[in-house]
């Protein structure tokens, strides 16, 4: 390995990455620990329901990337992104509007609204400096009222509708509780579907070229690094080892050939907005967006419209986050008008934060690695309850507590990190000479 090679590879240290990754690692061991455990879970079966949640969770997880990005903290307000995305639907499926085309049509109408929300609630988080985070719980508290209020009051009180209409309630006023998506379910899915084993086999496949290209033949610019040699084994042998067990079970026909086939539409959907986040990195505007967040009063002196820019950030991950509430309904194929969106922001902040993101770091890879542990979690969890203590309810709230406990520790750690960064706390010794340089002080005059 050369020199360069050498000196661009990041330093292991075991001590720091257990403590940058703890909430990970716990959810490791839970999902270890609940496999062993749940004697009636078949692989295939947590397979399928991983994956299910995953392609319909995954693009909202994505949408909390560049608010982090740009120093506005976990974004709980994409609640009014999926608010938006509800009220594109509601209106497709009013005048009948089926199949893909509606499908594409609903993301079209949830882009200005989406944008104008995002727009407002930007301007907010700039007159609240410094607490985003409380004012994105608000934001979604307050959009979810008005909301309500649209669509119980104003739809058929003062905006005209057809009484009879399926989606109106009796009396002609307000939306019914459910509305059935009709032809747009599994619009975006049902257009191509490839094998799990198969699309596994491409997958790993395509990592193991990647991590080979990313170590070895990548030519770095100033202040990119290499992998550590620890997480290159690390990566390299999980992806060797999923290439050797689904290339065997293809072989075979075992029991993972059975996994539900993998809907492409959505993949390649993820997939793009993976490749947007990236890319929107390297642009001048993602630059904006570091500088906001490593130090706004330095990214103002350079130039920078901290303002303008924090606006931008919000409105791209609100529009990010109607489409992605669009996905999800789709795969769902009922929208729950009243209900569908509360919990859209604080599930998407847990999944984000268990993949390792914190206040002010979140990467593409954190959010996939997250989604995937939080829903295994999600999966696990009545199984577990079932099997220790026969009763499967008990791991209904064990999920409530895990989602506010992941929220609650991140939070902790990161303003424990700050803290010991910062040097915030003296140490003895340094105490002890100010109390004398005072005391000194005192008796010289």
């Amino acid at each position: 390995m050369s020199d360069l090679v050498k000196k661009n590879e990041r330093k292991f240290n075991l001590g720091d990455f257990v403590l940058d990754n703890i909430v990970t690692i716990i959810f490791w061991v839970f999902i270890i620990l609940g496999l062993a455990l749940a004697k009636s879970v078949t692989f295939n079966w947590f397979l399928t329901e991983l994956s299910n949640r995953f392609y319909r969770n995954a693009f909202l997880v994505l949408s909390l990337i560049i608010p982090v990005i740009a120093g506005l903290g976990l974004n709980f307000g994409i609640v009014v992104g999926a608010i938006a995305g509800q009220l594109a639907i509601i209106l497709i499926r009013y005048y009948y509007i089926g199949g893909f085309g509606g499908f594409l049509l609903c993301m079209l109408i949830a882009l200005p609204i989406a944008a104008l929300f995002g727009w407002l609630t930007g301007t907010l988080y700039n007159k609240t400096r410094g607490q985003e985070m409380i004012a994105s719980l608000i934001v979604g508290y307050f959009g979810t009222g008005i909301y309500m209020f649209i669509v119980l009051f104003l739809i058929g009180g003062v905006i005209p509708v057809q009484p009879d209409h399926p989606i109106i309630l009796p009396g002609g006023m307000g939306i019914r509780m459910t509305v059935d998506m009709d032809t747009i379910k599994y619009a975006l899915e049902g257009i191509w579907q490839i094998p799990f084993a198969t699309f596994m086999i491409v997958a790993s496949a395509l990592v193991i070229l990647y991590l080979a290209w990313n170590q070895y033949i990548r030519k770095l610019k100033p202040g990119q690094t290499r992998l550590s040699n620890f997480k290159f084994a690390l990566y390299a042998a999980i992806a060797v080892a999923i290439l050797a067990v689904f290339a065997y079970q293809s072989a075979t026909k075992g029991r993972l050939t059975m996994v539900r086939k993998v809907p492409m539409g959505t993949v390649i959907m993820i997939v793009l907005l993976a490749i947007f986040t990236k890319w929107i990195m390297t642009t001048k505007l993602g630059q904006d967006f570091r500088a906001c967040g490593q130090n706004q009063y330095i990214a103002e002196s350079n130039g920078i419209n901290v303002d303008r820019t924090r606006i931008i950030a919000t409105v791209i991950s609100t529009v990010l986050a109607a489409w992605g509430q669009i996905i999800y309904i789709q795969n769902i194929g009922t929208l729950n008008v009243y209900t569908a969106h509360n919990q859209i922001g604080l599930f998407s902040v847990a999944a984000i934060l268990v993949g390792g993101a914190s206040v002010n770091k979140a990467t593409v890879s954190q959010a996939i690695m997250g989604t995937l542990l939080f829903h295994s979690m999600f999966i696990l969890s009545p199984e577990i309850g079932q099997a220790v203590f026969g009763q499967a309810i008990l791991g209904e709230y064990f999920r409530t507590f895990m989602v506010y406990g992941v929220i609650g520790l991140s939070l902790g750690l990161y303003v424990w990190k700050a803290n010991k960064q910062s040097k915030l706390t003296l140490e003895p010794r340094v105490a002890e000479n100010a109390r004398d340089q005072v005391i000194n002080s005192g008796t010289t005059r």
